[in-house]
Parts: structure tokens; C-alpha cells; sequence
């Protein structure tokens, strides 16, 4: 049944997608900047969203003068104010309640992971999990931008890989 296959994949890869644009609107207002690219990952209760190139001016800067411990020391209280909001858009997107939430901020590269333990696995066949699977085999886009103020459409890199059937 290749026909299901692919529902369940594009139904799976547009919660995604969802969620990928949901953390960059989230982003572009609290911070005044977006990340260039951002993908959302699913596996089994575990969401991570992965952004790319977002640190602001400022941070660069800070980082430069080797300050990056108060850059991410400044991102780490932001974020844990912004708990409420960040897990409640989740919720509401997945349909599932968020048992705790951590964000991680990278440098050299720039890259911000967020990572959501949720109560239970992906309902219904756990089509996200099939989704982030087959988007990384087949590098397709989900929820990914193609600027800082951009929409979805490009992959973010992930690399030569070998690609076993998942049927």
C-alpha cells in the first residue's frame, strides 16, 4: 500500500512543518530575528527542533569577545521564562501535553536545538516519526526557510547518507 505510505508520510511531515514555522514566527517576534533554517524532529515522546544561524547581532559580537557563556547563560533565562508559551504552542499543535522542555543554544555553528519530552508517543501510527525518517532518507523540506524572513522551502544540510527502504 505505497498509496498510505505517503498520506502518512505528507500528514506526518506537515505537523512538522508546523511546528518548524510555529518556532521561527516564535522567534522573528520575541527576538527581532529568525533562524535561516529550522527543522522539526519526531521519535517515539520526543520532539526536537533544530534551528540554524539565529543568534542576533549583538551575540555574535558577544561571542567574538569570547563572551559565549553569557550568551548562552542570557538565551538559558529567556527561554525558561518563555516555558509557558513555548510548551503550550506545542500542546496545542500536537494534541499532546509536554511533560518537561530544554533548550540548548550552540556556537561554530550557530544552532539552537529544543528539545520536548511529551506524556505519551505519537498517536495514530506515528506518522511524524515515519515522516522525520523519511525526511532525512529522502532530505526533503519541512518547515525549513529559505531566509531570515523567509518561508518553508529549503532542506537544511544533512549529509551523504545511504538510504534503506523503510517499506
Amino acid at each position: 500500500m505505497p498509496g498510505d505510505e505517503v498520506a502518512r508520510r505528507e500528514e506526518g511531515g506537515a505537523l512538522l512543518a508546523r511546528i518548524s514555522d510555529a518556532f521561527v514566527r516564535m522567534q522573528k517576534e520575541y527576538w527581532g530575528l529568525g533562524p535561516v533554517q529550522a527543522k522539526s524532529y519526531m521519535m517515539d515522546d520526543l520532539l526536537l527542533v533544530v534551528m540554524r544561524d539565529g543568534m542576533t547581532r549583538a551575540e555574535r559580537t558577544m561571542v567574538d569577545f569570547g563572551d559565549a557563556d553569557l550568551v548562552r547563560n542570557f538565551r538559558q533565562t529567556f527561554e525558561n521564562r518563555m516555558t509557558q508559551e513555548l510548551t503550550g504552542m506545542i500542546e496545542e499543535l500536537t494534541g499532546r501535553k509536554v511533560l518537561t522542555y530544554q533548550s540548548q543554544i550552540l556556537f561554530d555553528p550557530d544552532v539552537v536545538a529544543e528539545l520536548f519530552v511529551f506524556d505519551r508517543a505519537a498517536p495514530g501510527g506515528a506518522k511524524e516519526i515515519v515522516a522525520t525518517a523519511k525526511g532525512q532518507l529522502d532530505e526533503e523540506p519541512l518547515g525549513e526557510v529559505e531566509s531570515e524572513m523567509g518561508t518553508s522551502t529549503r532542506a537544511a544540510p544533512t549529509g551523504e547518507m545511504s538510504r534503506p527502504d523503510l517499506t
